[in-house]
């Protein structure tokens, strides 16, 4: 990671689940670089920890935490970590979810197990509405704050054979409008970004890169998407320059999806 320069969201504190892998770790490498201090929280705690040290060794805050979203003693220990070590947060990033990291089914619905659906439930929507609660008293003691969730563009394509995940991303969408209603007086921003199908494994197989290729084929800007290509969306959305919006979903697909 090069050193970091950025200063607009010096000082700030953020959490970002699901950080030490694919877009999670791209998520806390962008921010770190705009100078926020960053807690890495993932159920991969080695991986967190290797995210936690680029960030340090570039002259940024940093620590890693290992926390299944899932569990409430989980998240509240990550939040109140957190706020023990920075003195405070103001911003929340549920980036954690269930599809490739594990994998989940390729089925029509009616195969899915009832296990698999609701473990993907656990994670997708009760997770970030437990790392809300527990980061709420945090926000509103700060007296503003930024909650930045994540969905898919799979919601608003109707992605087949996924059901359980679409549901769970369209989910995140309801729980975003929903919080943004209820925080707004509190002057916190609930914002989502739904990303396209993105290249996120470090070592993806042929057979990988060929489904995302296909992909890009719907998209106006026609390659595959990185987790590089949220970040800009994902600052902007922590950062003050966002304080006026708030119960938005962006969709960054390269232009496959147009609302």
């Amino acid at each position: 990671m090069e050193q970091l320069q950025g200063v607009r969201l010096r000082e700030k504190v953020a959490i970002v689940t699901g950080g030490g892998n694919g877009i999670g770790r791209a998520y806390c490498l962008g921010l770190a670089k705009e100078g926020a201090r960053v807690a890495v929280a993932d159920i991969d705690k080695k991986a967190a920890d290797a995210v936690a040290e680029a960030i340090r060794s570039s002259g940024g805050e940093a620590l890693s935490i290992d926390a299944d979203i899932s569990v409430q003693a989980n998240v509240q220990a990550m939040a109140d970590k957190t706020a023990a070590a920075f003195g405070g947060i103001d911003i929340l990033v549920n980036n954690a979810a269930i599809f490739s990291r594990p994998a989940v089914s390729r089925a029509p619905f009616w195969e899915i197990s009832m296990k698999e659906w609701d473990r993907v439930m656990q994670v997708n929507i009760k997770g970030p509405w437990l790392c809300c609660c527990a980061v709420l008293p945090y926000l509103r003691k700060r007296g503003k704050g930024k909650i930045i969730n994540q969905s898919s563009v799979a919601f608003h394509l109707g992605l087949a054979n996924y059901a359980h995940y679409v549901a769970s991303r369209a989910a995140i969408v309801g729980l975003t409008r929903s919080m943004a209603r209820e925080l707004g007086p509190y002057h916190i921003n609930v914002n989502s970004i739904a990303p396209g199908s993105t290249l996120a494994e470090d070592n993806p197989s042929e057979a990988r890169i060929q489904n995302l290729e296909r992909a890009s084929a719907n998209r106006s800007i026609k390659r595959i998407e990185y987790p590089e290509d949220l970040v800009g969306a994902l600052i902007f959305l922590a950062s003050k320059d966002s304080d006026f919006i708030t119960g938005q979903t962006f969709v960054i697909d390269g232009g496959a999806f147009m609302q």
